[in-house]
């Protein structure tokens, strides 16, 4: 290589160097707010999980103290002074009032309370679900048969998570209403369901012998 090409290659890379530097005075701040970016986003993310964990222990503590009441008047009252942090936690206490209500012999308010979670559209599914079965299988003395029968058929739905459990209380308004052949025809097609519980399948079974139809083979 010649002493100009020489030349020429360092005059070029000084160039280069200095069109980096110009680059980097005029854009390097970029680079440094996407960094604090990236660290700030992460901070928050921690503070934020910590923030919810906080909240759920804290929502945790103050339903197992208002568990801890003399009567289920007491524990009512106290539930109800719990803040829920999400709408599923609300739901939970919805479910667990409802429960001290009914335990308390107040079939009508707590069927009336889980058929508004059911309702309830902000809920998720699972937990209006669980609150539809939960009025179903205590509004015996509050809803009609056919108001139980059309809100256990929806929840019977092939997919459905609580289809089996709804297809036992099918069989069980059957049996109320004296439909036996249904009632057998049912409670056999669950004792030979692959996705029923062992417990299922047993008491499907108890029922299927006590109206006197066959034993399921094991």
């Amino acid at each position: 290589m010649s002493d100009a090409d020489s030349f020429i290659d360092e005059v070029t890379e000084e160039v280069k160097r200095d069109r980096l530097f110009a680059t980097l005075r005029k854009w390097g701040w970029v680079g440094v707010v996407i960094v604090l970016l990236i660290v700030g986003g992460t901070a928050y993310r921690e503070y934020r999980i910590a923030s919810e964990e906080a909240r759920a222990q804290t929502f945790g503590d103050g339903i197992l103290t208002a568990l801890e009441g003399e009567d289920a008047a007491a524990r009512i009252e106290a539930l109800a002074k719990v803040d829920a942090p999400t709408s599923g936690g609300a739901a939970v206490l919805a479910l667990l009032t409802a429960a001290e209500e009914a335990g308390d012999g107040n079939d009508a308010e707590a069927v009336a309370r889980l058929q508004a979670v059911a309702a309830n559209t902000e809920i998720p599914a699972i937990y209006r679900q669980i609150a539809s079965y939960k009025a179903l299988t205590r509004g015996a003395g509050v809803l009609s048969v056919e108001e139980r029968r059309t809100g256990l058929e929806a929840l019977a739905v092939p997919g459905q998570p609580l289809r089996l459990l709804a297809e036992e209380q099918l069989a069980l308004i059957e049996i109320e209403t004296g439909a036996r052949e249904a009632a057998l025809t049912r409670l056999q097609a669950l004792a030979e369901d692959s996705e029923a519980t062992q417990g299922l399948r047993r008491r499907a079974s108890q029922l299927i012998v006590a109206l006197g139809g066959d034993a399921p083979a094991n």
